[in-house]
This record gives C-alpha cells, structure tokens and sequence, in this order.
C-alpha cells in the first residue's frame, strides 16, 4: 500500500470513529452541535478577535498622533475676546487688550515639525503591522487549537477501544491464573496496563474540556453549542526550497519592516535636525478690534483707530543653539543604532526559518515512522485475527496486538499533529498563512 491510498484509507477509518464519539460524548444535544471546519473556525475568530479590534484600534490612534502634529502645517483659525485694566501703556503679552481679536498661524517651513510628523507616521505603519501580527497569531491558535482538539477526541475514541481490549486481556487472565496456567504476577501486569490507560483517558478527557472552552472563546460559539471539528482540514505543506523560504521570511517579516520603519523615522529626524540650522517660515494673520477706555487716545493720539488688521510672514532665523548640534549628535547616533538593530534582526529571521524548515522537515521524518509502525500494527492485526479464525491464536493474542494498535494509532496522531503545528509555524514565518485560510 503505498503513502496516498494508506491516507485515503486512514481518512475512511478516522471520520466515523470521531464521529461516534462525538454523538456519544453529547447525545442529549446532537440538534445543537456546529460543525465547523478549520477555515469557517479561522473566520469566526478573526471576527470576534478582541485581540484584534484593540490593534486596529491602536492603529487609528497612531493615525490621529500623526494628523496632531500634521495639523501644524494647516491653517489654525482661533478667536476670543476679553478685557483687562491697564494703567500707563496699554500692553497684554506684547499687544494691546482688544475687545475682540481673531488669529491665523500655519507653518510653512519648520524641520523639526515636520520631522516629527514624518517619524509618527512611519510609527503609525508600524502599528499597521501590529495589526498583521496580531491577525497571524489569531490565526494560528485556532489553527492549532482545532487540529489538537480533533487529536485529543481522536485519541480518545482510540483509547476507549484500548481500555476494553485490556479489560478483556485481564478477564482472560485471571481465568488463566485460576486454571493454574498463569503465574498470578500476570494479573497485575494486566491491570497495570489497564491502570495506565484509564489514567490517559482522564489525562485526555481533562484536556478536550479545556481546548473545547479555549476554541469557544476563540471563535465565540456559544457555550451551550457542541463543537463538532471536520476531519478534513486544508495542506499546510510548502514545497519551497530553503533559499526560497529565507527570502519570503525576509520579505514578510514582520520584526524587519518594523526596523525598517523604525530606521526610515530616524533619517527623517536626523534631517530635521540638520535642516534646523536654517531659518523657519510661517504665515500670521491678526484681526483685532480695540476699544478707547484702556488709555488709547492718550498714547495714539489722532492715530487711534478702534479696527485693526495684520497680515505676513514670521521668520525666525537661528543665530546660535547649542541645543541644535546636540539634537544632530544624538539623530547620527540612534540612526546607527536603528540599522545596526535592522542587520542583526535580518540575520536572526534567516537563522529561525532556516531552523523552522530543519523542524519540519525532521517532524515529517517522524510521522512517516509512525504512519509505517501504525500500519505494521495494522497488518499485524490482521495475520492475528486470521489465525484466531482458524484456532491458531487465542483471544487474549487477538486483544494484546490490538492493545499495541491502538498505541501506534494515539503516537500517529500526536506525530501528525506535531507535524501541522510546525508546518503551521512556517507558513507564519514565510508570510504564506493568510493565503491558505482564504
């Protein structure tokens, strides 16, 4: 039997036991139960992620930090009104106090301004990327926690079946033991063995309940609803070589477009910094109207005019800061930083997809062993079962190389999905995951 029909036979032999056990796990709410296959999971927990809305909602705020400090090179209209006692020169803040007074104020050339706007933006793409890495991790924990959940129901369908095949063995035993034809160390090897599976089967039962309550909140079924999971799920594997899985990492990787941001940000800086040495530029306008009962006349006399209106351009021209050439200093010096911290993450995230494809690749190594030990089980089986038709082998052998299927079938499983997490992790670290859960 070669690799693809062994799995085709496997699928047959694998539905129906998962699903009697699911009918018998929750009988008196079979007209409740969802089946949902792991793109339908994915979808519903993309959509109820709170994860998920909190980074888009971060995003939005990094989008409004960047529109404050864009706003200063629009126009900003205020107005306002007042009075105050004055005694000599009427004079409040450098200006006379008017009655009412309308402002406009836009900068046109300010470098650190706009190098401030320019690295908030370049965070506000980073939250974006926020928002991405959060969408893969949604993705990949319900991922796992649906193949696992069908493993660990799988398995326990399996082990049910192993603990009436050690009952039997024991049965067989101690009827032996009484006919003086065993030794009575043989019993309790029998319920040891049978000990042992009942402590999986709690183990099992214990971790369904929890993965079934974590897969609930991830998707948001509702709790009174029983969860059936399909047992055909879409392939994770990737036929890329490893060169071309180092390339996708670099491209895709989240860490690197941050750093990649992060350092665009500071060359904006840094130019601000420098561009600070020269002169700023802003538009001003002033309309006020001014009242005589602060002393105008007295001061302004036969000049004195109650409407007021200015208009122009406020340059300020930089004759020495110190304050300036210290800023450059410490842009140079973050700036070296930032593409020093780019350099070394590239590096890590060859090294980690190179160590991701090396796992997959020994975890697929793994599974292969546990599908070709569970179908010499399998075969086993078989020859057993035809010399006990023909008187050749007693029940307690028929049951025994049962037992041992029943094993290899629980470390298939545990090889198998061992092996889609991993292919599961690489698909992330290559950027691929979104593309297979379309």
């Amino acid at each position: 039997m070669n690799k693809s029909s062994f799995r085709k036979s496997l699928a047959v032999y694998v539905a129906p036991s998962l699903l009697l056990v699911l009918c018998a796990a929750v009988p008196a709410r079979a007209q409740e139960d969802r089946k949902l296959s792991m793109r339908e999971a994915v979808a519903l927990a993309l959509q109820n992620s709170r994860d998920l809305a909190l980074a888009r909602v971060q995003y939005t705020v990094a989008l409004n930090e960047a529109g404050v400090d864009r706003s200063a090179f629009r126009p900003n209209l205020y107005t306002g009104s007042g009075a105050a006692y004055t005694y000599g020169f009427p004079s409040i803040g450098g200006g006379p106090p008017s009655v009412f007074q309308l402002n406009y104020n836009q900068a046109l050339f300010d470098p650190v301004l706009k190098a401030q706007q320019q690295a908030a933006e370049d965070h506000a793409k980073n939250m974006k990327l926020e928002i991405d890495r959060t969408r893969d991790d949604v993705i990949v924990r319900t991922a796992v926690s649906y193949l696992e959940l069908a493993e660990v129901r799988h398995s326990l369908d399996l082990l049910r079946k192993e603990q009436v095949s050690a009952e039997k063995i024991l049965g067989v035993t101690r009827e032996r033991v009484e006919a003086n034809q065993e030794l009575a160390i043989e019993v309790t090897r029998s319920e040891l063995t049978a000990a042992r599976v009942q402590e999986r089967i709690i183990k099992l039962e214990g971790r369904a309940e929890t993965l079934t309550q974590q897969f609930q909140n991830l998707t948001g079924v509702a709790d009174t609803q029983a969860i059936e999971v399909d047992t055909e799920e879409p392939s994770l594997a990737t036929d890329l070589q490893e060169a071309e899985l180092s390339n996708l990492a670099i491209q895709s990787d989240r860490g690197i477009q941050e750093a990649e941001n992060d350092r665009l940000a500071r060359q904006h800086i840094l130019r601000g910094a420098k561009l600070s040495y020269w002169p700023t530029l802003s538009v001003i306008g002033q309309y006020s109207v001014l009242s005589n009962f602060n002393n105008f006349t007295k001061y302004y006399s036969g000049q004195y005019q109650a409407n007021n209106f200015a208009v122009g351009v406020q340059i300020s021209i930089p004759l020495f800061s110190a304050k300036t050439r210290a800023n450059v200093a410490l842009a140079k010096s973050e700036l070296q930083l930032s593409e020093m911290s780019l350099g070394n993450k590239r590096q890590e995230v060859r090294a980690d997809v190179q160590q991701k494809a090396r796992d997959v690749r020994e975890l697929e190594a793994t599974y292969e062993v546990a599908r070709l030990d569970l179908k010499l089980a399998q075969e086993t089986v078989q020859l057993t079962q035809a010399k006990f038709d023909q008187g050749r082998a007693t029940l307690r052998d028929i049951e025994a190389v049962r037992l041992d299927e029943n094993d290899k079938f629980v470390a298939f499983l545990d090889a198998d999905f061992a092996r889609q997490r991993s292919q599961l992790t690489l698909l992330r670290a290559t950027g691929q995951l979104a593309k297979v859960f379309q």
